[in-house]
């Protein structure tokens, strides 16, 4: 048996995509609750943990960057975000302006991993021909 890195980037980009699935799910709560008294906003902390996981070595290729972190356990978390800040009287911190765009551009992101995804198996597709 031999030993490939085929599937590195698939690994990280399907971590991404469940991280950005969960931040829609949280987003989506928030818009739910935009009306709620008390309710404070969610979101999803993962960017930032696959920035730190890949590092910032310039002398390191991005394959062995990526080999590195397929195998870390990088893990989206959900915090409440502002939690002492209220826009409103009742202690709700949702904007309603922003929450939508953010949404938005959420989705956005995941087409992207899906799409990056889909790529990277139409690849090894034509390799396998």
């Amino acid at each position: 048996m031999f030993s490939s890195n085929v599937f590195d980037y698939i690994s990280v980009l399907d971590k991404a995509a469940d991280a950005s699935w969960m931040r829609h799910t949280v987003l989506s709560n928030n818009n739910s609750n935009v009306t709620t008294p008390g309710y404070k906003r969610q979101d999803v902390a993962f960017e930032s943990e696959l920035r730190k996981a890949l590092g910032s070595c310039k002398h390191e290729s991005m394959d062995a960057k990526v080999s590195r972190v397929k195998n870390m356990s990088i893990r989206p978390v959900a915090y409440t975000d502002y939690s002492t800040l209220s826009y409103r009287l009742d202690g709700n911190n949702v904007d309603p302006d922003t929450e939508p765009v953010m949404l938005a551009e959420n989705q956005l992101k995941y087409q992207g991993l899906m799409a990056a995804i889909n790529n990277e198996f139409q690849n090894l597709q034509t390799v396998l021909k």
